[in-house]
C-alpha cells in the first residue's frame, strides 16, 4: 500500500478511490488524529483490563454486581438526558450496513430509525469504509439516489428514518490509516470521520449525531466514549450533549453493569439495546471452559430461556428507572419466496416482537425490509399514539446474579445438525467476508459477524468439553468445504478452512475471528498489488 494523504500526524496507506477525497479530507484527517492523541493509550489500558478480567473469570472469580458501582445503583434521583429529537419514537428499527442499495431500501423501510452499521454487518474493506461514509454523507443530502446498469432505481421516499450510526468495536483496528506509526482505533475512524462530515448536517436538518455503541464490556469503555463526545463536541464548536448514543448490551460483564453504563453517558444517553447474538457468544466465550454452561444448538437457546428473559427484563427496568429507552433485539429472519415458510417465518418474528412489546421494550429491531411492517404492528397495538412506554417502571422485575447465569437449566449436548449447521454458516460467512460482503442470508437467516461468532464458539466449547468428537468435525468440515466449493467456485476454499482452523479449532480461543479475517484479507490485497 502507498501513502496518498498525510496530515499532521495521520497517514492514508491506501491508494486512492473514487470520491474519497470528500471524505479524507486534510482537516478530517486531523480531527481523527487528534482523538487519537487524547484517546489511543486510554483505549489501550482499558483493552489490557478485558483480558484481565478474562484470566479473572476463567481462574474461578465470581461474576457479580460491582461493588463500586452501589452508590450509583442506589441514587434514586439521577436520569439520563431526554430523548433528542428524532429519537422520541423507536418502535421499529432497520439495521444493515452502508452500502449504497441497502442503505437506500433501509431508508424506505417504513423503519423508525435506520441503523447504518460499521460494525457487524460490514466487512471493513477500505472501499466499504469510505464507500460507507459516503453513503451516509449522501443520504443526509439527499443525494444518494441511483440506477443499476440493468435499470433498476434506488430513490429516497419523502418520510425517512433517524439515522444512528454504529462504528466498529474499541477491539480493533484501521490498518488502512496510522498515526504515529501504528494504526488507528477502527472505532474511532468510523466515529470520527462521520461526526466530522454530517453531525452540523444533522443538526441543521433537525436531528443531531446519534450512535449505538457495540462490544463494550464495563463502566469504564462507557466513560471512554463519553469523553470522545466531549471532545468532539468542543472541537466543532457543537454544545455538549448534542451527540446520542444507545448502548448494545452484548457482553455478559456489561450486563452486570447496566446502570452504570447508562450514568456514564447520561448527558448522551438515548437508551440500551439486548444485542441479544453477540450476548451468547459473549456467554460462550467467557465461560466456554466450564461444563455447567455448555449451550445446546443455538437454534434451542431462545429467549424464553431463563437467563435471557432475566437479562431482557433486567435491561428494561433498568432502562425505564432512568429513563431512558429499551431496545429489543435483532430479527434476523429473511422472507422467503415459499409462502408457507415465509408464514412460519414472520410467525416466529411476530411472536418475538409480541412478547418484547409485552415486557416494556419501546421498540426493537429487524434486518430486513419485509419485517418492518410485523414489528411496526405488534409496537403500534401495545404503544397506540405514545411514542414509548417508558412509564412501565417493571418494579415487579427482581434479578440476581445467578438469574443471569443460570445456564445450566436448559443446558444439553449438540446434535449432528446443529453441528453441521454451526459449520455450514460459519464457513459460508467467512468465504463473504474475506469477499467484502459483511451480512449475507443463509438458510433463512440474515448472518452477520454476531451470529457467525456463536457458530464457531459453540464448536470450540463442544470440543473443548468433550462432548463432540474432533475427528467427527474434521469430517463435517471437509464435507461443508466441498460444498461451498461446489456452490462457489470462487471461493477461497484453503482460506475459509485456514480461518475456521485457527479460529474455532485451536487450543486457545481468539477472542474475535475479526482481526484474523481482517489480516488475511490484507495479505491477499498485498499479493494481488505485488
Amino acid at each position: 500500500m502507498t501513502t496518498t494523504a498525510t496530515t499532521h500526524r495521520v497517514r492514508v496507506l491506501a491508494a486512492p478511490g473514487d470520491r474519497h477525497d470528500e471524505i479524507l479530507t486534510p482537516e478530517a484527517l486531523d480531527f481523527i488524529g487528534r482523538l487519537t492523541g487524547a484517546f489511543g493509550e486510554r483505549r489501550e489500558r482499558l483493552l489490557k483490563e478485558r483480558r484481565r478480567q478474562a484470566i479473572r473469570i476463567a481462574s474461578g472469580s465470581a461474576l457479580d454486581f460491582p461493588i463500586a458501582g452501589s452508590a450509583v445503583r442506589a441514587d434514586p434521583d439521577w436520569r439520563v438526558a431526554p430523548p433528542a429529537p428524532g429519537l422520541e419514537d423507536r418502535r421499529v428499527e432497520i439495521t444493515g450496513p452502508p452500502e449504497r442499495r441497502m442503505a437506500v431500501n433501509a431508508l424506505n423501510s417504513g423503519a423508525k430509525v435506520w441503523m447504518a452499521d460499521f460494525e457487524d454487518a460490514t466487512a471493513p474493506t477500505w472501499d466499504n469504509v469510505i464507500g460507507g461514509q459516503l453513503s451516509l454523507l449522501d443520504a443526509i443530502e439527499r443525494r444518494i439516489d441511483f440506477s443499476t446498469p440493468e435499470g433498476k432505481e434506488y430513490r429516497l421516499g419523502a418520510q425517512l428514518p433517524t439515522v444512528v450510526v454504529r462504528p466498529r468495536g474499541w477491539h480493533l483496528l484501521e490498518e488502512h490509516l496510522e498515526f504515529d506509526g501504528r494504526p488507528l482505533p477502527a472505532s474511532l475512524v468510523d466515529f470520527g470521520l462521520y461526526f466530522f462530515h454530517c453531525a452540523q448536517r444533522q443538526i441543521d436538518a433537525g436531528y443531531g449525531p446519534y450512535f449505538y455503541l457495540p462490544k463494550l464490556e464495563n463502566r469504564y469503555e462507557a466513560r471512554l466514549w463519553n469523553d470522545v463526545f466531549v471532545l468532539a463536541q468542543d472541537l466543532l464548536g457543537i454544545p455538549r450533549g448534542t451527540v446520542r448514543a444507545t448502548v448494545l448490551i452484548e457482553t455478559i460483564t456489561a450486563a452486570f453493569e447496566m446502570e452504570e453504563i447508562l450514568y456514564e453517558l447520561r448527558e448522551h444517553s438515548s437508551g440500551l439495546n439486548a444485542g441479544r447474538w453477540d450476548y451468547l457468544f459473549s456467554l460462550i466465550k467467557t465461560f466456554g471452559h466450564r461444563p455447567d454452561f455448555q449451550l445446546p444448538d443455538r437454534a434451542k437457546v431462545t429467549m424464553t430461556a431463563p437467563f435471557m428473559r432475566a437479562y431482557t427484563e433486567l435491561l428494561v427496568r433498568t432502562c425505564h428507572k432512568r429513563g431512558a429507552h429499551a431496545i429489543g433485539g435483532m430479527s434476523a429472519h429473511v422472507p422467503s419466496k415459499d409462502p408457507e415458510a415465509n408464514d412460519a417465518a414472520l410467525a416466529k418474528v411476530r411472536l418475538d416482537k409480541e412478547r418484547e412489546a409485552e415486557d416494556g421494550f419501546d421498540g426493537s429491531w429487524v434486518a430486513h425490509p419485509g419485517l418492518v411492517p410485523v414489528c411496526r404492528q405488534v409496537f403500534d397495538g401495545v404503544l397506540g399514539p405514545r411514542p414509548h412506554q417508558l412509564d412501565r417502571t417493571r418494579e415487579d422485575v427482581q434479578v440476581a446474579a445467578s438469574d443471569l447465569l443460570s445456564v445450566r437449566r436448559i443446558s444439553g449436548p449438540p446434535t449432528e445438525q446443529g453441528v453441521r449447521t454451526n459449520i455450514a454458516v460459519a464457513l459460508r460467512y467467512f468465504d463473504a467476508w474475506l469477499r467484502g460482503q459483511g451480512a449475507v442470508a443463509l438458510y433463512g437467516l440474515m448472518e452477520d459477524a454476531a451470529t457467525a461468532e456463536i457458530a464457531r464458539v459453540q464448536i470450540w466449547q463442544w470440543l473443548r468439553l468433550r462432548v463432540l468428537d474432533r475427528e467427527a468435525v474434521l469430517r463435517v468440515l471437509d464435507e461443508e468445504l466441498a460444498a461451498l466449493g461446489a456452490e462457489h467456485p470462487w471461493a477461497a476454499v484453503d482460506e475459509v478452512r485456514e480461518l475456521f482452523e485457527r479460529t474455532a479449532l485451536a487450543g486457545e480461543l481468539p477472542l474475535f475471528f475479526t482481526p484474523e479475517a481482517y489480516t488475511r484479507h490484507l495479505v491477499r490485497i498485498a499479493d494481488a498489488r505485488s
